[in-house]
């Protein structure tokens, strides 16, 4: 697999990029920022930070979008991701890493053109830079392989300010319809199947215990997240949105449930906006374009994260 990473790395995002670092036969071919859990430049730190922490190869990383395609409201909650993005992790290292010069959707169009039908492409943040990717090209959503997001809902319970929307994609709604409507098929792993698939907590405490570089990388930077998580009684464990949707797409065979639907966003609703609108009857009449993820093996992923941490 040859793999591009689109990411407003906070800590999922770190853990995802983590088990494609360690997955054996893939390749991540470019990583592209995008401005998201935190600021642009957090986010391009976190990138090599991360890649300095598994001790990967050189990796073109590209920076992107710095906000929204239309000026909007949304705010970023620092007791989530910590003021860095990565849990306020102290005592970085310096990095030899550099950004590349070229702008992520430019980098997007490019690799998609010289490699067409080859690159699977994974977006864990807000679709800004796959959006202007699909206006820089517009054949360039049929010159990828494989589409797969994490974002969105689908019975209409977010985690955002409009309580019906999702993260990703309540930060850029119209990036986000630009997307699901230019990309003939695309694979999801909504919110509330984050909510639904979580590590009980005495799986991340013992993935925390990992002796590793890696795993104490993974529990210093997740510490602001737990503490978080731990005050709502409706959180169930320890919730992983980007590392299942990196998950799906490293092993399908994780996949236990899923469904084809018609899905766009709603970019208007006072109460609703950033909504996914999931066609569930086919009463639009038209195609599904989204593979809908509601069941997974969570075993296989925390396997998945032993090996990564160890």
């Amino acid at each position: 697999m040859q793999l591009i990473i689109d990411t407003d790395v906070g800590v999922d995002d770190a853990q995802a990029i983590m088990l494609a670092l360690t997955h054996p036969g893939l390749t991540v071919e470019a990583i592209t920022a995008v401005s998201g859990n935190t600021t642009l430049d957090n986010v391009v730190r976190n990138i090599f930070t991360v890649l300095d922490v598994m001790q990967a190869a050189d990796i073109p990383v590209y920076r992107g979008a710095e906000c929204p395609l239309l000026p909007d409201l949304w705010e970023r909650d620092p007791n989530v991701h910590g003021g860095d993005g990565l849990g306020d992790l102290p005592d970085r290292p310096p990095t030899h890493r550099e950004v590349e010069a070229e702008p992520a959707a430019v980098a997007l169009v490019r690799l998609a053109n010289e490699s067409p039908g080859e690159l699977t492409l994974i977006a864990l943040g807000p679709l800004t830079n796959i959006a202007l990717a699909c206006r820089l090209d517009p054949d360039f959503p049929q010159k990828i392989k494989q589409f797969v997001f994490m974002g969105g809902t689908i019975s209409a319970f977010g985690n955002t300010r409009i309580v019906t929307a999702e993260f990703n994609v309540h930060c850029d709604p119209e990036a986000a319809y630009i997307v699901l409507d230019a990309f003939p098929q695309s694979v999801m792993l909504s919110w509330e199947t984050t909510m639904q698939h979580a590590f009980p907590w005495e799986q991340y405490d013992a993935l925390a215990a990992i002796p590793t570089a890696a795993g104490r990388f993974f529990r210093d930077t997740s510490r602001t997240t737990r503490a978080l998580l731990q005050r709502y009684p409706q959180v169930p464990g320890y919730l992983l949105p980007d590392p299942l949707a990196m998950a799906i797409l490293l092993d399908p065979d994780l996949i236990q449930a899923s469904s084809q639907h018609y899905v766009t966003v709603e970019l208007n609703g006072r109460s609703t906006r950033g909504q996914t609108v999931i066609d569930y009857l086919g009463l639009h009449g038209r195609e599904p374009n989204v593979e809908i993820i509601t069941g997974l093996d969570t075993g296989g992923v925390y396997a998945m994260f032993e090996r990564a941490l160890s």
